[in-house]
């Protein structure tokens, strides 16, 4: 990028803003990241890192760091939610690092977050200005003005807005659009690894599929805390991107009838939080002139390919190989926009499908479930909604 020396500015300092900052920083093009919150801090809950997302952070710069923090993903599994009966998923550990180049793993959502700011403040210790909710921009022939709330402008070559589902840079470009309310919510929470049966300490990714809801834990932190995520088809009256803290209990209610491992991890968590899902249509164009879209502001997408967060910083990577390459902002956002869409969409609608295979109602029962399980991840299955998103490269792929 040749233009006027104007920084890129990013609204939003979430993982995937904070990503495409440091892949920016790190080929030489100026960077300013404008965040809403008072201070950047990220909830309490864990990542899935499969190895595309791992390709990236090596890119970044930051996988070894992470990894001393994570723990290693030996494989997956599922679990059938009122028998306990379980079926493997996929080997993952080392059989990940022979067939897709890295290996799959897990991390608090709060030590990736760090790492990534740490990292974007090595390089520019003014890189993000916290306090610094967006409203809009203007747009003229060589740059871009953001304006923030507090009525300040500023001016940069481009604008990426970074600032999530319901992104304010996405309304100052095509106006209001239709978020509502999925019919689902999920409880949160991670428990001490001293609180969880030995038999569920385990180096494994567990999912346990049921009528309407599904239950999902796995490892953090050297194995020092076990992640624990309970999605139902009981929607919320509201949706907030902090959550509601709930109490044991009513999780505990959600999930009556469940297998006894899944009430016993529930007991563990002291302060489970709650979200309503939030369904929004996939933003068909993402870019104006100087103006373009990341993460979940353009495709946000179900928790159910474990996906959204490495989806973004893939983004990130590409925004910055895209700038880096080409002359014209305006047309490395286009080459960006393109080289995006359509993974995205289609990780978007793998993520939906989910929903369905997780949920199915033939999970009531223990024999037809057996057979739902065996048939829907049978290994042929799980190869084809797999392996295409492992392979992938952002670090290379063309552009």
């Amino acid at each position: 990028m040749k233009e006027g020396g104007l920084p890129i500015l990013i609204a939003g300092g979430g993982i995937g803003g904070l990503a495409a900052a440091l892949a920016l920083l790190r080929r030489g093009i100026d960077v300013v990241v404008y965040e809403q919150a008072s201070q950047l801090k990220e909830i309490g809950a864990g990542v899935q890192i499969s190895p595309n997302g791992a390709r990236v952070l090596q890119d970044l710069g930051i996988l070894d760091r992470l990894q001393e923090t994570s723990c290693e993903t030996h494989g997956k599994e599922i679990r059938l939610w009122c028998t306990g009966q379980s079926w493997p998923l996929f080997d993952l550990g080392n059989a990940a690092v022979e067939k897709f180049g890295f290996p799959y793993f897990t991390v608090y959502r709060v030590d990736l977050h760090n790492a990534l700011m740490e990292a974007v403040l090595r390089l520019k210790p003014e890189a993000i200005r916290l306090a610094s909710p967006c409203s809009g921009f203007e747009q003229y022939g060589e740059s871009v003005a953001l304006h923030l709330k507090s009525g300040e402008i500023v001016q940069g070559a481009a604008l990426i807005g970074a600032d999530g589902i319901n992104s304010a840079i996405r309304q100052a470009m095509f106006g209001l659009d239709r978020t509502e309310l999925a019919e689902m919510s999920v409880w949160r929470g991670v428990i001490p690894m001293e609180k969880v049966p030995a038999h569920l300490r385990r180096q494994v990714g567990v999912n346990w599929v049921g009528p309407g809801g599904h239950v999902v834990h796995y490892p953090l932190r050297n194995g020092e805390l076990m992640n624990f995520g309970g999605c139902l088809e009981k929607p919320m009256k509201l949706a907030d991107s902090s959550g509601i803290k709930g109490t044991t209990q009513q999780c505990l209610q959600d999930f009556q009838g469940w297998h006894s491992d899944v009430l016993t991890l529930i007991e563990g968590v002291q302060t489970p939080i709650k979200w309503g899902i939030v369904r929004r249509a996939l933003t068909q164009e993402w870019t104006q002139k100087r103006v373009s879209l990341l993460g979940d502001a353009c495709h946000a997408m179900f928790p159910f390919l474990a996906q959204g967060a490495v989806m973004a910083m893939e983004d990130g990577l590409i925004l910055a190989r895209c700038l880096a390459s080409e002359g014209r902002v305006e047309t490395a956002l286009q080459r960006y926009e393109a080289a995006r869409k359509q993974r995205t969409y289609a990780v978007a609608e793998g993520s939906s499908d989910n929903a369905a295979r997780f949920h199915s109602r033939a999970l009531a029962d223990p024999v037809d479930g057996a057979a739902h399980i065996e048939r829907e991840w049978a290994t042929q299955k799980v190869s084809a909604r797999y392996d295409w998103i492992f392979a992938y490269d952002a670090a290379t792929v063309a552009i």
